[in-house]
């Protein structure tokens, strides 16, 4: 009896879960059907501009004003020059150049550069977006706000990427590539990328030129104080119109119009653009914005715009919602209102279509698919409503399926002119209305129905091509060009006679997004236009690759590059080693890393080594980093056999270093046999632990001789074998030149480059400060005096004597105080002379000549510091033993 109550408890329980969960569900699934919330503009358009909308194998000539979206292609030929704006970025195009948009959508902007040259100035960069442009041998990901220019040669096998400002990141070959302000790189190869860099990032043609003049006349546009940055198409209003304060709306647009009683939507056309449907597209030259976003209003005989608002400090602020028209649609006998529907494929001779522009506070209800959340959004963010209004106006038409609209005065259904009207034939095909206006009778739209849906009707298929006539098409090797994608974009659109069928089937009514999935290509036919960049293949190294980063600094919402950019050396390409769990592989680097003191040159024999890495590099480490020198050190004799007791016993060899180490007191120099080792790890880093940050210089080993058999006791006496090494190391002695062997070691690969690591960034010539390679007898690049670190303070190692060691630290401090003094000092002065530099970039010599000025200062000061430390741990060192030396003949006891 108890079983059967809790069975039949458990069923009850499990029935109301169902009932309330089954509430949800809806909306859920309304939400994915929402259609994206931004959209591109056509703004401008200069000689032979072609444009291809989705799903469709034609090519026109590209209108102004013309909404595009994923799918959408583009093509400039020869004399051609284009521009298309974003909410957050403007992209440009160059003459032969050949561009789609593989996804749209509200955190993706996904761009196809099959050929030619691209110009994007992204202004803002939300957190959560990914900005990635596409080119047949790699993919591009921009990481913060900036001016971009990517160029695709005929062939389609190489990409120039100049950065004037940001930063971003290339994928391509089984490789990735940071790349930063000022830097100018040529990626050749498809399977595999060869990077040369050229140092002339200063150059601009015209297409630059163009792109300058237009961006400084966007950065000064009034407009801004009034209109959301997130508005498509507002700056245009500058040069048109100006600006209002009305008592009920505050600041108004009126826009300046020659023809005799204007009116908003007109003059223009009617476009069938997915998801959205029948779309409005303005033949003004400023007609995007204010036919997309905001309302309209009648004040004082005139027609003015009331914008969508900026973003304002403590109010909640809702991105602007792309809308393809913002109207309300005219219903009555005379007006042809739904007439599709029921199986109906035209319009009767006497019908018309008639609409008129929504006011401020006016409910706007699509007529395609979309959950609640967005008929909130879409009128919060466009005017001033009250959420109640929205949802009773959700409930009577989209829930309750009331296509009227009852118990509503529309403010602008009434103002003469306001209504406008034409033909079915006109409206489906895309021809002007101004050609093909009906005329109404203004007492009957005055008291007409109003409809809140588009009319349901299906669309021809110049009303997806719009007015365009037909126009050149790109080469055949350009449109079936595959692209490189970091992130696999969505499949296809449809062709437009699938669409056709299944809006015929759907009444009429636009696609929902998971219908137009149904009717979607096989997801196996993006492989012919896109290849989804493979993940680097697994090699057999010692060391952890070390991880891209993914996550953006601090932004400027200016777009323009941050104070501390600089170009930074190409990461090298994720490996088959288990990647760290605090650092994404997809990570790219973002931060500038302090770089290491420079090593001075080092002497080799006729015949170049090639010896093992140092013990603090792993073999496969790139040199990545500039580095700067470090203090010579004595000459070292090492054992024929390696010790068998290489590895400490308190570190695993897979153990990754991930802090600091711990200052060690100063160690004997070991006299060690003079056959090379084979790259056996020190003591205090294990063999495969990628050398990730500067280690400070060690301090002076004084010479020990040890026996030809390393003693089993080589830990020092005061460091037990299990302690961690977890603090930093003191700084090391000035070491001279090491002499090594004639016959060069088995191993073939320099010391800080693997053979299978790709060029993954090329030295730039004119750039003197640029890293040498690796075991090139050269002199080694100055640092820049801010990066070149302060020597950390020493700290002395305890003994049996306290009141010595805190005479001996006091000794060390006021040594390391006078040390920063000078080094300040220097870097002082290296400050001033870079300044100057900075102002006289064009004398490439004074340049290197002042670098090479600065590294021998910095040179003679690590010097002259490591004597300085030497010969007071010398000091230290003998005080310690004398304290430590029993009196010889301690003097008898005083008699009592």
């Amino acid at each position: 009896m108890i079983i059967a109550r809790k069975r039949a408890l458990n069923l009850l329980i499990m029935l109301c879960a169902a009932t309330i969960l089954s509430g949800f569900v809806p909306r859920a699934m309304a939400d994915d059907d929402d259609p994206p919330s931004r959209v591109a503009r056509l703004a401008y358009a200069q000689g032979s501009v072609s444009f291809q909308p989705a799903g469709t194998d034609d090519w026109v000539t590209a209108g102004l004003n013309r909404p595009v979206t994923t799918g959408d292609r583009m093509w400039s030929d020869n004399d051609g020059r284009s521009e298309l704006q974003l909410d957050g970025s403007l992209i440009r195009l160059s003459s032969n150049t050949g561009f789609s948009f593989l996804n749209l959508s509200d955190h993706v902007t996904q761009i196809q550069l099959s050929a030619g040259t691209l110009l994007v100035r992204v202004r803002r960069l939300d957190e959560s977006e990914t900005y990635e442009i596409d080119t047949p041998n790699l993919a591009f990901s921009v990481l913060r706000p900036g001016l971009y220019r990517i160029s695709v040669n005929e062939a389609g096998d190489s990409t120039a990427v100049r950065i004037r400002s940001g930063e971003g990141e290339v994928t391509g070959g089984g490789a990735a590539y940071s790349v930063h302000a000022n830097d100018f790189v040529t990626f050749s190869g498809t399977n595999q990328l060869s990077a040369e860099s050229d140092g002339n990032t200063n150059a601009e043609d015209q297409f630059d030129s163009w792109a300058a003049n237009r961006d400084r006349h966007y950065q000064n546009s009034s407009s801004s104080r009034y209109v959301s940055a997130d508005v498509v198409g507002y700056e245009d209003l500058d040069d048109h119109g100006s600006w209002r304060r009305t008592p009920e709306n505050g600041y108004v647009w009126f826009p300046r119009t020659t023809a005799a009683n204007w009116a908003p939507y007109h003059n223009g056309h009617w476009d069938y653009i997915e998801p959205w449907g029948y779309t409005w597209v303005d033949d003004e030259p400023w007609g995007f914005a204010p036919f997309h976003y905001g309302r309209w209003v009648n004040y004082e005989g005139s027609w003015g715009w009331v914008p969508a608002a900026p973003r304002a400090e403590g109010a909640v602020y809702v991105r602007p919602v792309y809308a393809p028209a913002l109207v309300a649609w005219v219903g009555g006998p005379h007006f042809a209102i739904g007439v599709a529907v029921g199986g109906r494929d035209g319009y009767g001779s006497s019908e018309s279509v008639g609409w008129f522009p929504l006011g401020p506070r006016e409910v706007y209800v699509p007529s395609y698919r979309v959950s609640r959340n967005y008929v909130n959004n879409v009128n919060v963010s466009n005017t001033t409503v009250n959420t109640t209004v929205v949802n009773n106006y959700y409930n009577t038409t989209v829930v309750n399926n009331n296509v009227s609209v009852t118990n509503v005065k529309y403010v602008n259904q009434s103002v003469p002119g306001a209504v406008a009207a034409t033909t079915p034939q006109a409206f489906t095909s895309a021809q002007p209305v101004a050609r093909n206006a009906v005329k109404v009778d203004q007492r009957e739209v005055a008291s007409a129905p109003v409809r809140a849906f588009t009319p349901a009707v299906v669309p021809a298929k110049q009303a997806v091509l719009g007015t365009g006539a037909a126009a050149a098409k790109p080469p055949a090797a350009v449109q079936t060009r595959a692209v490189v994608a970091k992130v696999a974009p969505p499949p296809p659109p449809p062709t437009f006679e699938k669409r056709q069928e299944a809006i015929k089937s759907n009444g009429g009514k636009p696609l929902s997004v998971v219908q137009v999935k149904q009717i979607q290509s096989a997801p196996t036919q993006v492989a012919a236009v896109v290849k989804v960049a493979p993940p680097a293949a697994p090699k057999p190294v010692a060391a952890a690759p070390k991880p891209v980063q993914t996550n953006r600094p601090s932004q400027p919402q200016n777009g323009q590059p941050p104070q501390n950019n600089r170009p930074a050396p190409a990461v090298n390409p994720p490996q088959a080693v288990a990647p760290n769990a605090a650092r994404p592989l997809d990570r790219p680097a973002d931060r500038p890393v302090t770089p290491e003191p420079a090593k001075p040159t080092e002497a080799k024999p006729a015949t170049p080594p090639t010896a093992a890495p140092p013990p603090n590099r792993p073999p496969d480490r790139p040199a990545d980093r500039p580095v700067s020198p470090e203090p010579a050190k004595p000459i070292e004799t090492k054992p024929a056999t390696p010790p068998p007791t290489a590895q400490p016993p308190n570190r695993p060899a897979d153990r990754p270093a991930d802090r600091p180490v711990t200052p060690e007191p100063a160690k004997p120099t070991e006299t060690k046999p003079a056959t090379p080792p084979t790259a056996a790890p020190p003591p205090n880093r294990p063999p495969d632990r990628p050398a990730d940050r500067p280690v400070s210089p060690e301090p002076a080993k004084p010479i020990e001789t040890k026996p030809a058999t390393p003693p089993p006791t080589a830990q020092p006496p005061n460091r037990p074998a299990d302690r961690p090494a977890d603090r930093p190391v003191s700084p090391e002695p000035a070491k001279p030149t090491e002499t090594k062997p004639a016959t060069p070691p088995p191993t073939a690969q320099p010391p800080n480059r693997p053979p299978d690591r790709p060029v993954d960034r090329p030295l730039n010539p004119n750039n003197p400060s640029q890293p040498a390679p690796g075991n090139r007898s050269a002199v080694p690049p100055a640092a820049h005096p801010n990066d070149v670190p302060p020597p950390p303070r020493p700290v002395v190692p305890p003994s049996a004597n306290p009141q010595l060691d805190t005479k001996h630290q006091q000794e060390q401090d006021q040594l390391h105080a006078k040390q920063v003094q000078e080094r300040q000092a220097i870097q002082q002065q290296q400050e001033q002379e870079h300044a100057k530099l900075a102002q006289q970039q064009a004398d490439a010599a004074k340049k290197q000549q002042i670098e090479l000025q600065h590294q021998q200062q910095t040179q003679q000061l690590l010097q002259k510091h490591a004597e300085e430390q030497k010969a007071l741990q010398e000091k230290q060192q003998q005080e310690r033993q004398n304290k430590a030396k029993p009196k010889e003949n301690p003097p008898p006891p005083p008699k009592p």
